[in-house]
């Protein structure tokens, strides 16, 4: 017996000798390793990149790279130059705030031979300002707390309170007060922060793809069964048509296409309210994956201009979600797994 070996990196140079790849970025957050896995999978070629060199998603890709952050004034700059080198013609971003720098250099990633397809500038900053978002909402009459982004807008905001960074992800700096006066303190005091009416009810979460003429192709519901620093950890995922259609209006609101996540909460007389949309991939994508609905591989079609195939999910499909390792020498080169699975060879 045998242990099973990973799969061996290829160095850029070989890579782009070998066909085209693709370039994940974020490829150390959930969301960056679940497009790379997902990718890997059926045999594309990936270039797994991220600010991190030590990033997890680079361990299972075929190359990985280091990039700069998306506010790096040569982001655009180094993205060109590892497609140019490793041959790559198709580019998926999991980092929402890299997606305005990326909309901004399309031209030049274009010129490169490399396919985006990257949603409005316009939708992104709605969707990361949550006053922004909040106001949305309301124009288009989508279901949503009541939302303050002043002291002096308070008072029309009924409790109990939650306060919350005005752009910010993983529940990081979210505060739950039952005082009034402790909320008009806390935005008196830091202007980068709203508050909202808290909601009652079941949290969900619900990926989505959108078309580029703006048709909703799937919206794939799950229960947030239980979250450690803002990331789904134990889920299931449900039908629901009034999660989809509050999801499908608060999609069309801000005009977002390509992959969304939306989050809200389903009151006890059933409800749904949506709370925030992320303009990427999610965390708990795996799950949307594990129930069919393969909206990575939809989302490549879409980037490379092919038809974006049927989409649909089967409810029922529970997650519980654990820690996994990669190792690697100091050469980068992988080092086996002493927890995998062994093959059993003649």
């Amino acid at each position: 017996m045998t242990p099973s070996l990973p799969q061996p990196r290829l160095p850029a140079a070989a890579l782009a000798s070998h066909g085209t790849a693709v370039l994940v970025t974020g490829a150390g957050g959930p969301a960056g390793v679940a497009v790379v896995r997902r990718l890997v999978a059926p045999g594309h070629r990936v270039v797994a990149g991220d600010a991190d060199s030590a990033a997890a998603g680079g361990a299972l890709a075929d190359v990985a790279v280091t990039l700069p952050r998306g506010d790096h004034p040569r982001f655009v700059e180094a993205l060109v130059g590892v497609c140019t080198t490793s041959g790559v013609d198709a580019l998926v971003s999991t980092v929402a705030e890299e997606l305005p720098h990326l909309a901004a250099g399309a031209g030049r990633l274009a010129a490169a031979g490399v396919a985006t397809w990257l949603p409005d500038a316009a939708a992104v900053d709605v969707c990361c300002d949550k006053a922004a978002f909040a106001r949305a909402m309301a124009a288009a009459g989508v279901p949503h707390p009541a939302t303050a982004a002043s002291a002096g807008e308070v008072a029309g905001v009924p409790g109990p309170w939650v306060v919350k960074p005005l752009a910010g992800r993983g529940s990081r700096g979210v505060r739950l007060l039952d005082d009034r006066a402790l909320v008009v303190e806390a935005l008196r005091e830091d202007g980068g922060l709203i508050t909202q009416t808290r909601l009652t009810g079941r949290e969900f979460t619900a990926d989505a793809l959108v078309d580029r003429d703006g048709a909703v192709r799937v919206v794939v519901p799950r229960w947030r069964e239980e979250t450690k620093a803002g990331i789904s950890v134990k889920g299931r995922t449900f039908a629901s048509a009034a999660v989809t259609r509050v999801a499908a209006a608060a999609l069309a609101a801000v005009r977002l296409t390509g992959p969304a996540n939306v989050q809200g909460f389903v009151a006890d007389d059933g409800t749904a309210t949506v709370m925030e949309i992320n303009p990427r991939f999610s965390g708990g994508l795996p799950l949307t994956l594990a129930a069919g609905a393969d909206v990575v591989s939809a989302y490549l079609a879409g980037v490379r201009g092919e038809p974006l195939p049927e989409l649909s999910f089967r409810p029922g499909v529970a997650m519980s979600r654990y820690f996994a390792e990669t190792y690697s020498s100091d050469d980068g080169s992988p080092v086996v797994d002493p927890c995998a699975p062994v093959a059993v060879t003649a």
